[in-house]
């Protein structure tokens, strides 16, 4: 369209909490179950019940509105939203409006374009983080023959936290560093297991860009909703097409399409065909005639409870990859790659390091062969058959080995249960001596006369073919042995 713009972007996430009963009532929240089972008259809306606060739930998040480092609101009620729709059965949602127990926080992030090289901060603020309950889950018949929709009303009353972000966001891939960052913290303080699959996370993106004018003004585009994201990718994905679509739309009409003349809509994400479907027009607050819940008193929490909640936390993400890489001289990249694999992995590491006296080492060897098997064998560290000393002695043992032959007695040992020498009997690789070693190297010197020839003039390449060959015949053998008396023999030739 000629004109630069910029995109601007802010994420509303809902995300399910670990409770094992609903926010109201005392029926399971829990995934899976058989469609319509985990439901109560509470629930359900039914005349004459009466919800009761799951005092869980506010704990948990209390501790997620610390980790986001919002303030917390001394006081804060319960709200009814009404709007009808079928998944609703009381006709309204139980929520928080102007008195939400938590706002006003941030979250640091990484949007360096290559985490690999360096580490590159983004502060995204929070305008608010407030509880309210989940509602039901609709299933349509897509097929266009007409068929029935059906309710599922398990996950109604479920616990939800929603986070509200500031339109900080200007690129796809924030949004999805934004979101990465946001469910490791979560898990980490065991708030959600934020299964983005299971519907225990949940994003929308309101998108719009911002086109600069020659006399310094800014248009802006009409907010659009992207409602119900279900991957990260497609956070991005509908993020890319909704500011290119926005930007040919101004194009066409840029005294119209502005967002002071059109209303906010709400659009679907069509991941199959790449494309947003508008749904309908956004309701504002007054259109869901919000009004106190007087079935649920106020919250009070004081400032002790506070401080306990945030001393109970532990250490979050942010603070665990500066110190790794402070304590153990990580790079920013080796540290984000271990603080995302969860606490458990961070504490084998620091035992490892702390055997070997080696954090760089430690973390080498976690990267080349534990994090690769407890993929490979679909393992969680707990079911990881070898401790944390129990590795560091195996890197110990076999630091003088190729990496490749490294690796298969990694596997055998955890394929066949085996110990490390009967790993080594078992992919081919002997125990060498010095003199063993020479030997085998006079040889190969001595059948290669052209490339000792080319070696002695000039061409470094043609020693590591002779050198190839060795450990080729040889396996097992220690590289940095081979090299040495290859220099050795090459220097007598």
């Amino acid at each position: 369209m000629g004109e630069p713009y910029k995109i601007v972007v802010g994420l509303e996430v809902h995300v399910q909490l670990l409770t094992k009963t609903k926010l109201f009532c005392g029926c399971l929240n829990q995934f899976g179950l058989p469609p319509n089972s985990a439901t109560c008259p509470v629930c359900l809306g039914m005349p004459g019940t009466l919800p009761v606060m799951n005092r869980k739930a506010f704990d948990l998040s209390l501790r997620a509105a610390l980790a986001l480092n919002c303030q917390i609101a001394g006081f804060t009620k319960w709200d009814r939203k009404n709007y009808y729709y079928p998944d609703l059965p009381k006709n309204f949602q139980t929520s928080q409006y102007d008195l939400p127990f938590s706002h006003d926080g941030f979250l640091e992030v990484n949007v360096h374009p290559d985490p690999k090289k360096g580490f590159t901060p983004k502060t995204v603020r929070i305008i608010r983080a407030h509880l309210e309950e989940d509602a039901g889950k609709s299933m349509h018949d897509d097929s266009g023959r007409g068929g029935d929709s059906k309710v599922d009303l398990n996950r109604t009353g479920t616990p939800l936290l929603e986070i509200v972000s500031h339109p900080d966001i200007e690129t796809p891939e924030e949004a999805i560093a934004y979101l990465e960052e946001v469910r490791l913290m979560l898990r980490e303080l065991g708030v959600s297991d934020c299964e983005m699959q299971e519907g225990s996370l949940r994003c929308d993106a309101n998108v719009n860009i911002h086109v600069p004018q020659a006399d310094g003004t800014v248009h802006a585009t009409p907010l659009v909703e992207i409602k119900n994201l279900n991957s990260f990718r497609s956070v991005g994905r509908a993020i890319s097409y909704e500011a290119k679509r926005h930007a040919e739309e101004y194009a066409r009409d840029p005294d119209n399409f502005r967002i002071e003349k059109r209303l906010k809509t709400t659009a679907g994400w069509d991941d199959p065909k790449g494309v947003t479907v508008v749904q309908r027009h956004k309701e504002a607050a007054a259109d869901y005639r919000y009004f106190p819940e007087p079935d649920l008193v106020p919250v009070i929490v004081s400032k002790d409870e506070v401080e306990r909640v945030r001393a109970a936390m532990g250490e979050l993400p942010s603070q665990q990859r500066t110190r790794l890489a402070t304590q153990y001289g990580l790079t920013a990249y080796d540290a984000e790659v271990l603080t995302a694999k969860g606490r458990p992995m961070v504490a084998y590491f620091e035992d490892v390091a702390g055997i070997l006296k080696d954090g760089k080492a430690a973390a080498n060897r976690l990267s080349d062969l534990v994090y690769p098997a407890l993929t490979d064998r679909r393992e969680e560290l707990a079911e990881f058959p070898l401790t944390a000393s129990a590795f560091a002695a195996f890197v110990t043992a076999t630091a003088a080995l190729p990496k490749q032959d490294r690796s298969e007695v990694f596997k055998a040992m955890l394929d066949k249960g085996v110990t490390l020498d009967e790993a080594k009997k078992l992919v081919g690789i002997q125990e060498f001596d010095d003199a063993v070693l020479r030997t085998a190297v006079q040889a190969a010197i001595a059948a290669n006369p052209r490339a000792v020839a080319d070696f002695k003039g000039g061409k470094d390449a043609a020693k590591m073919a002779i050198l190839g060959g060795v450990m080729k015949a040889n396996k097992g053998a220690p590289n940095d042995v081979v090299r040495r008396l290859l220099d050795e023999e090459l220097a007598k030739a």
